[in-house]
């Protein structure tokens, strides 16, 4: 029997669909499930034809692997994770490599690559976005880890990674040592809950301040994706969104869908990373609030009868607020991506992860949830100036915000005299308005520290690094002297 090129542990959807993806491109390839029934399945199905051999236990799985061995492993992030691994260990040999794809915490990917790198085993921690069909089709790849691994995964993942959008090369590179994959895809995750609640934002106003149905609601998403500015899969599957109508009630779809959102962690992580790193990232952290909110349904229902707010409403064109909306939709994505990458920038430095932030948004333009076609403008940004400090100082970015801002507090008040949240719209302004002053009032701040904790605060008039502390407590005497009480 031929030896199977790669092997792929787990056969949910992504692990079946990138399965059939790498047997697409020519690999012959092994597959291997914990419940022999679902392999089982898999191959009498989805299989079928198909240059696919199946084991029913992992030393049959290693034996019929073609050294250096390559195994994919598609299963849940955390202990299974790490059960398959200490159940791989003893079968592999020096220079073969296990590729983990699923959605793991990057600590956990540092402390795996530590550990295998140690024993001679090659380890990438594999980021994969675009969903189901991403999978199968071509999705955005971001493996960090051992770099001579990917160098041997590399003819692989080229031809299974999606096609950037202006023939910009396959949506694959090596992005960093340890744990750096996995970092870069919890970002985009970061990145995509903040995108979508912008869009929720978008869509709240326009149905109901606006009053739009959702047929105009399709026409106006599917407009935008016509757009530079907003063309994106996520635009194009809103308004995919709005035209679909439920075959059992003849209703559209999305107003029978309970408004509670789920989450599966890595928008949690980003935050809780951001917080660590001390990079402000408010629209994520809006985002994520966002759905923890929604998930209250019950008490929401509740306080709607007992707590009243204003009637929704507007004064002027429909047409007119439909492009304040845009307008304050992508200066508020803006920002979110403009976080993701200060984060991510953070991270290199904090980590040595020595990212290529253009790169980055180089392999996002295709397979990945927050393709867009403005991506190539961030690639830009960061090709012109590496050492950028911000997306939002970049010219073209600073100039179309610099151009929208007075749509986008319009919406705001809309928003807020409506009484509509609009906590990402909201959290976006506010990190445009608080970047661009040269003072806030954390001086104030800072002598509340300093008067009830002696945590010492720096001066205007003295060099930095140099503290102080003040005995904030005067007479009154010593307060006229000084002239404090003005």
């Amino acid at each position: 029997m031929t030896k199977r090129t790669f092997g792929v542990i787990g056969l949910a959807v992504m692990g079946e669909n990138l399965a059939l993806n790498v047997e697409s491109r020519g690999f012959p390839i092994a597959v291997y499930n914990r419940t022999g029934a679902k392999t089982e399945a898999f191959m009498a199905e989805r299989a079928e034809g198909k240059d696919v051999k199946a084991a029913y236990s992992l030393e049959e799985f290693v034996q019929i692997l073609e050294r250096p061995r390559k195994i994919l492993v598609m299963v849940k992030a955390g202990k299974p994770v790490d059960a398959v691994i200490q159940q791989l260990k003893p079968l592999l040999a020096e220079g073969d490599m296990i590729i983990d794809g699923g959605n793991s915490l990057y600590d956990d990917t540092e402390r795996r690559t530590q550990e295998l790198e140690a024993t001679g085993l090659g380890y990438v921690g594999m980021g994969v976005s675009g969903g189901e069909e991403g999978a199968l089709h071509g999705p955005s790849l971001m493996p960090g880890g051992t770099e001579a691994a990917y160098k041997e995964l590399e003819p692989i993942l080229t031809k299974i990674a999606a096609q950037a959008f202006d023939g910009d090369g396959p949506c694959v590179t090596f992005i960093g040592p340890g744990g750096a994959g996995h970092y870069v895809k919890m970002v985009h995750n970061g990145i995509e809950y903040g995108d979508m609640q912008l869009i929720a934002e978008a869509y709240d106003l326009m149905k109901n301040c606006l009053g739009l149905n959702n047929q105009q609601l399709h026409e106006v998403f599917a407009e935008w994706n016509t757009t530079e500015e907003l063309n994106s899969f996520l635009i194009e599957i809103t308004a995919d969104i709005f035209k679909y109508i439920d075959k059992e009630t003849n209703q559209p779809l999305v107003e029978l869908i309970l408004d509670s959102a789920g989450q599966k962690g890595t928008g949690r992580w980003t935050v809780v990373s951001s917080l660590e790193l001390g990079v402000p990232i408010p629209t994520i952290y809006a985002a994520v609030n966002a759905r923890v909110i929604s998930s209250y349904k019950d008490e929401r229902e509740a306080a709607a009868k007992v707590l009243s707010g204003p009637t929704p409403k507007y004064d002027g064109d429909v047409k007119a607020w439909i492009n304040k909306i845009r307008d304050a939709l992508y200066c508020s994505k803006m920002c979110s991506y403009a976080q993701g990458m200060a984060l991510l920038a953070k991270a290199s430095d904090e980590f040595n992860y020595n990212l290529n932030l253009a790169e980055t948004a180089r392999i996002w333009k295709g397979g990945c949830i927050i393709r867009a076609q403005f991506l190539e403008k961030i690639k830009k940004a960061y090709i012109d100036n590496p050492k950028l400090p911000n997306l939002l100082l970049a010219p073209e970015f600073k100039q179309t915000i610099l151009d929208r801002q007075d749509a986008w507090r319009e919406v705001l008040t809309l928003a807020n005299s409506s009484g509509i949240a609009v906590p990402a719209f909201s959290s976006s302004l506010d990190y445009f308005d608080a970047y661009r002053r040269d003072r806030l009032p954390q001086n104030l701040t800072q002598a509340q520290r300093d008067y009830f904790g002696a945590h010492t605060y720096e001066r205007t008039d003295k060099p930095r690094g140099e503290f102080f502390h003040t005995e904030w407590t005067q007479t009154d005497k010593e307060s006229l002297e000084t002239g404090s009480t003005d």
